[in-house]
């Protein structure tokens, strides 16, 4: 094993957000237009022997858990072989997968068999015409059939259901979505809208705050917070009576960066220390012009030593990054 990973500032690095694809399948107004985004060149794209060679180096420096995101990762053919592969690295604890659900009817028994242990599928609206509208795509029903079928395996529990909150639209999701947590074992969780979509297109007052989110479910059903874990970027709250749990993350209204222990790998192997980074460092050159693994953890650690203190989001001046949420990996 290597020294462990640290930025400038003294947080200890434990997490990696891996995109494997730029690539999706949805086309969310919050992520990317309409006629999509060009995409990586497949030959620009990190192979699984790539990826699994800098999982295993990242391991080995103390970065145990990895999420595997994209675009959307189960577009990526024979994605479960690369979960197989990133799972039998021995210094990898938690394995997870964040995927918008439409291939997990097809893939959810495969990729419980590799190894993932943990997932987050997206869904914005439970209702299948405001799904549409959001994602442009007719897909609910199949997103919660795979839904279900994940659900079906005890090893992928907790699981998780991200909807990323956009005023003057989540308000009206509330109680179909607070229904949901109750009658389902899933943990729905809200996510402010980032300023990362592709027709950048962001603007501050369309975000509805995890604090405004929590007052109108409150009334719904009384919420009691649960402990927070240092690292996590939720805060979790159970129904008081008991049924089923609700999370917040809030990036823009309540920033946590002084607790992050996150870098992230995009589809073409570049390491970014935030996702609002305007700078990244290129792994997958080195790498393919035969670099060591010495060499390459020397990168690394130069590039985690100037990790950003925190975002600017809500600073004058602010600079969105040139990459969209999909190209970044989420």
């Amino acid at each position: 094993m290597r020294e462990p990973l640290r930025d400038g500032h003294g947080r200890l690095i434990g997490d990696v957000r891996v995109s494997v694809t730029d690539r999706c399948n949805f086309r969310c107004q919050y992520c990317m237009p309409a006629e999509g985004l060009p995409w990586l060149e497949r030959g620009g794209v990190l192979r699984f022997e790539e990826i699994a060679r800098l999982v295993g180096l990242l391991a080995s420096m103390g970065v145990h858990d990895v999420r595997l995101t994209g675009g959307e990762p189960l577009v990526r053919r024979d994605f479960p072989q690369l979960v197989e592969m990133l799972a039998g690295i021995e210094p990898v604890h938690d394995l997870s997968i964040t995927t918008n659900g439409y291939l997990l009817e097809r893939d959810a028994a495969a990729l419980v068999a590799a190894g993932a242990n943990r997932f987050n599928v997206s869904i914005d609206s439970l209702q299948q015409d405001r799904f549409f509208a959001m994602t442009r795509r007719d897909a609910l029903p199949q997103v919660l059939r795979g839904l279900e079928a994940l659900a079906a395996f005890p090893q992928a529990h907790p699981i998780k259901v991200n909807a990323v909150a956009i005023r003057d639209f989540t308000e009206h999701e509330l109680p179909a979505f607070v229904a949901f947590a109750r009658e389902h074992p899933y943990e729905v969780r809200f996510i402010e809208f980032m300023p990362l979509d592709g027709d950048h297109a962001w603007r501050p007052e369309q975000v509805l705050t995890g604090e405004e989110i929590h007052a109108l479910i409150h009334a719904i059903h009384p919420l009691e917070p649960t402990p927070r874990d240092p690292h996590a970027t939720a805060r979790i709250y159970r129904f008081a009576d008991g049924r089923g749990t609700i999370g917040f993350i809030n990036p823009v209204s309540e920033p946590f960066c002084g607790d992050c222990n996150r870098i992230r790998l995009t589809a073409d192997g570049r390491l970014r220390t935030c996702l609002f980074s305007l700078n990244e460092t290129d792994l997958r050159g080195p790498l393919r012009a035969g670099a060591s693994d010495d060499a390459l953890e020397q990168i690394v650690r130069d590039a985690v030593w100037r990790k950003e203190l925190k975002h600017h989001v809500n600073e004058p001046g602010f600079v969105q990054p040139a990459r969209t949420m999909s190209a970044i990996g989420g």
